[in-house]
């Protein structure tokens, strides 16, 4: 049989030569496949006799588990020299100045938020904050939403596992928590908006998983729908950027309020566009009304003393509208193109006292 550790030498010696991984594995194939030397020398031990197969049998296996280990041994330092090839050639000198291309822009959800905090400020609103991943109580019960509501369905919320005492978080499905927390850390009056990032299992051109909302809470003794009313018409004129605009309020239903009410605006279409403030069409905006007198009481306050109004609607919604945005998802695609579209300037700070109003409501 040939000389074993001249083999060795011979084919250690070209494993040690191969600098890319692909000429590798062509020299494992070719060495140590089927047709390769060692395996030749393998199929050799079957006409041997049994006193020469006892003693090349071992050293067979020996050279092809020597030969194997040391392809994988260089396998790992060409991986691991690529590697660092890689990211040599990828770095970033991050104190370099940026190019125009890499300036960034705010994002128009983080620009509406901005601006509904701007508007309700000014009106004497404070803004209030929760968590997201919320309770039963604050998120359901607290709001007078009953056992059986098709809300607290697993197909419309998202669930946690239940804890040690078998009850379960949610993410939140609105920021209406947020509203239960701060009557019950305080005392009245209360007037208060919470922004923020809501979730609920709903996903087409105008629902996405995760959206926002903003929500106005007002409670005092005296409140009325007159307040209510003049809250949301004002904040349309100021948000749309239109002096004369139709507001209906239609009578619906929520659990928390009572009376309640949607409310919607006047628009028209015009050449596939929504104008604001013009024509005989009406387009939904958001949902209202007077806090339901058991959500007082679920919070500790005497519904016979204080009353309030509440009022809620999506900021991507009114996004889309302000700015013909045609498909929510769109928000939250990460798309560098649609953000330098939409994108407003580091430098836009939303201020009312430098915003004219416009008749149609386009900048």
């Amino acid at each position: 049989m040939d000389d074993l550790k001249q083999i060795e030498t011979d084919i250690t010696a070209a494993i040690n030569g191969v600098n890319d991984i692909d000429s590798l594995d062509k020299l494992r194939v070719a060495e140590l496949g089927k047709k390769g030397r060692v395996s030749l020398l393998m199929r050799r031990l079957g006409k041997m006799t049994p006193e020469e197969r006892q003693e090349f049998g071992p050293k067979l296996n020996g050279l092809k588990t020597a030969l194997n280990d040391k392809i994988s041994d260089r396998k790992n330092v060409l991986e691991e020299e690529a590697l660092n090839a890689r990211l040599l050639s990828e770095k970033i000198d991050i104190t370099l100045t940026p190019t125009p291309e890499g300036k960034g822009s705010i994002h128009p959800i983080t620009q509406v938020v901005d601006e509904v905090t701007e508007i309700f400020t000014e009106m004497g609103f404070s803004v209030a904050e929760g968590p997201e991943i919320e309770e039963d109580f604050y998120n359901f019960t607290a709001l007078n939403i009953p056992e059986e509501h098709p809300a607290r369905q697993m197909h419309d919320t998202f669930y946690f596992p239940e804890d040690e005492n078998g009850k379960r978080k949610v993410l939140r499905t609105h920021t209406s928590p947020v509203q239960i927390r701060t009557m019950m850390a305080g005392k009245p009056p209360f007037r208060i908006i919470a922004p923020g990032r809501t979730y609920r299992c709903d996903s087409d051109a105008t629902h996405t998983p995760m959206f926002h909302q903003v929500e106005a809470l007002v409670i005092d003794k005296g409140i009325h729908m007159g307040h209510l009313k003049w809250s949301i018409e004002n904040f349309v004129k100021k948000f749309f950027e239109v002096e004369n605009v139709k507001v209906r309020f239609r009578p619906s239903y929520f659990p928390f309020t009572e009376p309640s009410a949607e409310v919607d605006i006047g628009c028209s279409f015009k050449d596939g566009e929504i104008v604001i403030g013009e024509g005989d069409d009406w387009l939904e905006i958001m949902g209202c009304g007077m806090v339901n007198s058991k959500v007082l009481e679920n919070v500790g306050l005497d519904p016979n003393e204080y009353q309030g109004f509440a009022f809620g609607m999506g900021l991507d919604r009114i996004s889309m509208l302000k700015w013909g945005i045609p498909d929510l998802r769109d928000f939250f695609a990460a798309d560098l193109r649609w953000l330098k579209h939409y994108g407003f300037s580091c430098l836009d700070i939303p201020s009312l006292s430098t915003r004219p109003l416009t008749q149609s409501g386009q900048k």
